[in-house]
């Protein structure tokens, strides 16, 4: 005989655990039909209404998760059956089985659902419906004791799978976070990278520019000139190769960023250049954070290189003022310069969002007598100071 396709596929959802169970029951039900019968009264012979009982309660366990409801409801009406046909006591089986679809009851419906339920089928057994008699009081309570704990089990049970897949949600949600921030940080540090890869060579070959237009307008092979862009090359060509290098390194070792206290450094290089360059520092300096320091130094440094390209020869002044709980930047020049063509459009998106990164003000536009002037103010937590 072959078994239809969409039976064997429902019959494989089925638990291999329910279907052990119920072939048991059907088992020991169908042994007990050959041995005990006769103390019911009953012939020697195999009583076939016993087997029949087993198969049948043994095919509701089987399906009881399927149906918890039918089951339950079926479980009680053979149950019922049994006692009218002049057993009054069930066997352990039936008990066992009994109890296992209050168990399921508890466990499969929902709370308010399955409490109805449960208490119905403790009343229906409790009032003798079933065994057609008054139960006395002892067996009331041992009826009500062992199937409302039976209900229980199953409540615990559910409220148990009920956390787990609540836990499990929430762990698939914590993954797909924790991926998604990794991609923002990915993301957040290509940016970074960009931005800095944009005021290294920006700032390092618009100096090397500069100063050959310099040397070009001199007329001469410029010591000094030559000196400066030979300096410039080999500044960017560090700093690239420190960049790069922090790309291989792991993430908890450290490596030298720049910092405020360069920029006199690139002032002074600037200068022996022949360019019209001052630096005033005013207020007591400070160790800054290396993610600050690092921002400040590269909001001077764009802003420098701009005024240097724009401004032509005109004098450029630089302000550096450390302030309780702030540091502030400002580059001025007189202009007068022509655009030297190599601006990538970048230099302000780049300076006010690193002003903005750490919660600072960013200002930039020309000035009333000329020129032009770059502004920010960083502050800086009190614990820094400290």
């Amino acid at each position: 005989m072959v078994v239809p396709s969409p039976l064997l596929r429902h019959l494989r959802t089925v638990p291999r655990v329910d279907l052990l169970i119920g072939v048991s029951i059907i088992a020991l039900g169908t042994l007990e039909a050959f041995t005990v019968a006769a103390e019911y009264g009953a012939a020697r012979t195999p009583e076939l209404r016993w087997i029949g009982q087993a198969l049948v309660t043994g095919l509701l366990v089987w399906f009881r998760r399927r149906a918890p409801v039918a089951a339950f409801i079926l479980m009680i009406l053979a149950q019922y059956a049994w006692h009218r046909q002049g057993y009054e006591h069930c066997q352990v089986w039936q008990l066992f089985s009994l109890l296992l679809v209050f168990h399921t009851v508890g466990a499969e419906l929902p709370f308010r659902p399955g409490l109805a339920w449960a208490v119905t089928g403790i009343l229906v057994f409790d009032s003798g419906a079933v065994d057609h008699r008054w139960l006395p009081l002892e067996e009331v309570i041992f009826l009500t004791v062992v199937f409302g704990a039976a209900y229980l089990t199953g409540l615990a049970l559910r409220a148990h799978a009920v956390r787990a897949r609540r836990l499990a949600e929430h762990a698939v949600r914590l993954e797909r976070d924790r991926e998604r921030r990794a991609a923002e940080a990915v993301a957040e540090e290509r940016v970074r990278i960009a931005r800095e890869l944009h005021d290294v060579v920006a700032h390092s070959v618009s100096m090397m520019v500069m100063q050959a237009g310099l040397l070009r307008r001199r007329g001469g092979g410029d010591e000094n000139a030559l000196r400066g862009i030979e300096h410039s090359g080999r500044e960017a060509v560090e700093e690239l190769r420190v960049m790069l290098g922090a790309l291989r390194m792991p993430l908890d070792e450290s490596i030298p960023q720049a910092g405020l206290d360069q920029l006199a450094t690139t002032v002074d290089t600037l200068v022996s250049t022949g360019l019209r360059i001052t630096l005033e520092v005013t207020g007591e300096p400070v160790r800054l954070p290396p993610g600050l320091d690092l921002s400040a130094y590269r909001i001077a440094q764009e802003a420098l290189t701009n005024a240097v390209k724009h401004a032509g020869d005109s004098a450029i002044a630089i302000r550096v003022a450390y302030h309780d709980g702030s540091v502030e930047l400002e580059v001025l020049d007189e202009g007068g310069g022509a655009p030297s063509g190599l601006s990538t459009g970048n230099g302000l998106i780049g300076m006010r969002e690193r002003a903005e990164l750490f919660g600072g003000t960013f200002e930039a536009g020309p000035r009333a007598g000329g020129g032009f002037r770059v502004h920010a103010r960083l502050p800086i937590f009190q614990e820094v100071l400290a």
